[in-house]
């Protein structure tokens, strides 16, 4: 922090603030724009706020700033997916698919990885997953051979999958791709099941969309007597 100089007449704030108007601040050192511009690459962050976090390393002491760069590097150097069910995994096989504990008869179909992760916090699905990578979505180009459906046909064929729990999201894409998954296995032995949708724990009803609610009036259950 101590090197660090203001340069309000730098050769490169000309060539920063013109060709990327976005990221305009002036007088800001080359190294430090060059940290904005990465951190506003990532998913949700604008350059004010990658500003902020880049201030924020600034101040940071080099051991833990090489922590953090040694952190990013074993990301990608350690961490893949797994070759069965495509979720994270360091070896080759997931830990989940490697639990023989687990019910390997019921598989969650999911979209991205780290839905796993969501559904794992509640502790209460004890079989198998599969990550899709992703969901039909024609507008974008992306049809049944840009997601792992090939792989989970494979799945389905070994004949140990009872029932396949449909978890995608809710979105239209969300819904099509549970449709079209639904409607390939329909002439198999294999349950097709949709996870539920309604009104959320804890949640009032006026502050419910009208979608949620005729939702979850379609999808009630009986209620049991003790």
């Amino acid at each position: 922090m101590a090197g660090c100089r203001y340069l309000p007449d730098s050769p490169f704030d000309s060539a920063f603030t013109m060709n990327r108007p976005g990221y305009a601040f002036p007088g800001m050192p080359a190294p430090l724009a060059r940290m904005v511009e990465t951190l506003s690459s990532l998913p949700g962050i604008g350059p004010k706020t990658a500003l902020r976090l880049s201030l924020s390393l600034l101040h940071k002491s080099a051991p833990e700033v090489e922590q953090m760069a040694a952190a990013l590097t074993e990301l990608h150097q350690s961490l893949d997916f797994c070759k069965r069910c495509g979720c994270f995994s360091e070896q080759g096989h997931c830990g989940i698919c490697d639990n023989v504990r687990r019910d390997t008869g019921t598989v969650c179909v999911v979209e991205q990885p780290v839905d796993v992760l969501m559904l794992e916090r509640g502790g209460h699905f004890s079989g198998h997953y599969h990550v899709l990578h992703g969901r039909l979505s024609p507008v974008d180009g992306i049809g049944p051979e840009q997601i792992r459906l090939a792989s989970l046909d494979a799945r389905v064929a070994e004949g140990n999958v009872r029932e396949l729990i449909l978890a995608t999201s809710a979105t239209v894409d969300g819904e099509a791709t549970a449709h079209f998954i639904a409607r390939r296995y329909q002439t198999s032995d294999v349950k097709v099941s949709r996870i539920a949708r309604g009104v959320p724990e804890g949640g009032e009803l006026e502050y419910m969309d009208e979608f949620t609610l005729n939702r979850a009036l379609d999808q009630r259950v009986v209620w049991e007597r003790n």
